[in-house]
């Protein structure tokens, strides 16, 4: 089996098709599969933590992202914490900073981001780490909190050789989506080789970023193998071992032998 790190399953695109998507993801042998809530309302985290709870192999992880940081408040983050409760609930996020669409200000972003470091923290669940455009100001900021001490993973890694470097010191696991099979990703290509075998993971986004030949359509976990194969090319390696290499690191991350 392939661990899909990172995918949307709470999402409309792709909860309507909820049975379809998991039937052709054991298909392709992809599992077990982490769900990121995050995106818009609380509500987005509770369904993805429901659909954790009525699926053997799905798990959740919730957060606020950095794109609707500024209603991340006290309120949303007890919310969270009482969803934590779940024992399918394997991480906090995704958050982070995003400084390229910036539809919430930077301000707001880098306060909700400490916020989810302290959460992270103080329930001992790993984080998943949005990060665009804004990589050096993000490690400044973990620096400054410190990483939780479950660790954590940049999920959908789009930066260079120097903000690998700076991740990977501090403790964080990178993750690829499909943009390495994109053809204008020379640049993140590169950076594929460097991370050690312990740190990495593999992703859909779903329903983002489709790797080829699927681009420009709706994502789904059972095209990881198409992300997982670029990668293993990349490294040289078998994507076999790389697909065991990946998931194990994974299960460990998250703890998911104990959920």
């Amino acid at each position: 089996m392939l661990c899909d790190s990172h995918c949307h399953l709470a999402d409309e695109r792709v909860r309507s098709d909820l049975a379809g998507v998991l039937e052709r993801a054991a298909a392709a042998e992809v599992g077990p599969i982490i769900a990121v809530g995050a995106i818009g309302t609380i509500e987005t985290d509770r369904a993805t933590v429901a659909i954790a709870e009525h699926h053997d192999g799905v798990f959740a992880a919730i957060g606020v992202h950095p794109h609707d940081a500024a209603a991340c408040d006290k309120s949303r983050l007890n919310e969270l914490r009482a969803l934590a409760r779940s024992r399918k609930v394997a991480a906090i996020g995704e958050s982070g900073l995003d400084f390229h669409y910036m539809r919430s200000p930077i301000e707001a972003q880098e306060i909700a981001f400490r916020r989810h470091l302290e959460l992270a923290a103080a329930l001992d669940l790993p984080i998943v780490i949005h990060c665009r455009d804004a990589e050096a100001r993000l490690v400044e900021i973990v620096r400054e909190i410190e990483m939780p001490p479950a660790g954590g993973v940049i999920h959908c890694f789009t930066g260079d050789a120097e903000a690998a470097r700076s991740f990977l010191t501090l403790g964080f696991h990178i993750s690829f989506s499909g943009i390495v099979t994109f053809r204008n990703a020379a640049t993140l290509r590169a950076v594929v080789p460097m991370v050690p075998d312990d740190r990495l993971m593999v992703e859909t986004d779903a329903p983002y970023l489709a790797p080829e030949p699927y681009r420009g359509k709706r994502n789904e976990p059972a095209y990881l193998r198409r992300t997982l194969e670029a990668v293993a090319a990349l490294r040289g390696n078998e994507p076999a071992a790389l697909s065991e290499i990946v998931t194990n690191n994974a299960i460990r991350l998250f703890r998911l032998t104990t959920r």
